[in-house]
């Protein structure tokens, strides 16, 4: 299997850790040789209520008995798309009240983008240094990295960059600005949290100029930071949010959700302004709807918070030089990125998935599951600082 792994199946880096999996349940991937694996990574924020969570599972099996895709999206009255909109709404701040269901984070982002660009008739897209909002052409165009750009020029023209939580540079939002979009929290970073009320700065300068303020919470939203919505940490409201990863319970999703005024531009002059075959896909549609009840009828989020602080004190070394972020959205800073790399690999064959972050090589990525157990956190804790030790 991994022979036909890297011959037939493409490959994003040089060097995949390769782990070839047998099944997973809660905290824990199992291999093929039966060894169990502590996730401290959660398929990358994704996997909310940990691996194969029952009623997940549960709602998937239901809908797969009933249909699975029908209809291209937006035609059809599907229940478990709708049923999600819904909830969505319920939780967000008026007048974020419609959604559009898409596949993938970075799928909402590219909605996002046109649907800024339709409403104001403007060009501009201003985002921030050392952003990550997906991969595709114009995700990666918000993108400041030029090395990770130049192979796939030309991207989309009229974007500019600002430095995240640098307030001098909320002069170059104008009249001229069809949206800034920024993470709520800065991931492939390195997890920077925005402070001095940045972006409600940045929310009040869009009003006063026209522009759509978009907010990526694909990572922090759904529970990680304590909040459904990281913003809501923030004291401010964007005018479209996009979601992903842990909204999905394990299976692929995106959605942005803004006003219902803002969103009608999307269906008219052209119609069809943004289209996709699968999404609100009902089976996927179910699964995003029950980890959503779940996020938000338990204690998860209020528990989230309370995790965090125990990671916190149990992974005080010196060698870890900071924690950054919020909740179960954490990055632990190393010396060297050549030691992150030994202890992520080093964790791995102990028993601990750990990865690393897009752009901060010193980081370690943190972001378990919301259901993980203390006990689960202090044993995680412990493989990281025993192999710390002997560093």
């Amino acid at each position: 299997m991994q022979r036909d792994f890297f011959k037939y199946q493409a490959q994003t880096t040089p060097h995949p850790l390769a782990m070839e999996v047998s099944h997973a349940k809660g905290s824990y991937i199992y291999d093929k040789s039966g060894n169990a694996y502590l996730d401290f990574v959660a398929g990358v924020s994704a996997c909310s209520l940990g691996h194969s969570h029952p009623k997940v599972v549960s709602a998937v099996k239901d809908q797969l008995e009933k249909y699975l895709h029908v209809m291209v999206y937006g035609e059809y009255i599907q229940e478990p798309s709708v049923e999600l909109s819904k909830l969505l709404a319920k939780h967000l701040p008026a007048p974020l009240e419609t959604t559009y269901l898409v596949n993938s984070g970075t799928e909402a982002i590219e909605g996002s983008l046109k649907l800024a660009r339709r409403y104001t008739g403007r060009s501009e897209i201003i985002a921030a240094k050392h952003a990550y909002h997906g991969n595709t052409m114009g995700s990666l165009s918000l993108m400041d990295y030029e090395e990770r750009k130049t192979p796939f020029l030309p991207l989309i023209p009229d974007i500019k960059h600002i430095t995240f939580n640098a307030e001098n540079d909320l002069a170059q939002i104008t009249k001229n600005t069809a949206a800034v979009i920024l993470e709520t929290i800065q991931g492939g970073a390195g997890f920077i949290e925005p402070t001095n009320n940045y972006l409600k700065k940045v929310q009040e300068r869009c009003n006063a100029v026209g522009a759509v303020f978009v907010l990526d919470e694909i990572q922090p939203g759904i529970g990680r930071t304590g909040k459904l919505f990281g913003f809501e940490n923030y004291n401010c409201q964007p005018d479209i949010v996009v979601t992903g990863k842990g909204l999905g319970g394990g299976l692929p999703i995106g959605a942005f959700t803004t006003s219902k005024e803002m969103m009608a531009t999307l269906s008219d002059n052209p119609k069809l302004g943004h289209i996709t075959t699968f999404g609100g896909n009902p089976v996927i549609a179910a699964a995003a709807l029950a980890t959503l009840k779940e996020i938000t009828t338990s204690n998860l989020m209020t528990e989230a918070l309370e995790k965090e602080q125990l990671i916190r004190k149990h992974l005080q070394h010196k060698h870890i030089k900071s924690i950054r972020g919020k909740g179960l959205m954490l990055a632990a800073l190393v010396e060297t990125s050549e030691m992150a790399n030994e202890i992520i690999l080093r964790a791995q064959d102990q028993g601990l998935i750990l990865f690393w972050l897009l752009f901060e090589p010193k980081a370690i990525r943190i972001t378990p599951p919301l259901t993980i157990s203390n006990n689960e956190i202090i044993e995680g804790c412990k493989i990281i600082t025993s192999i710390l030790d002997s560093i």
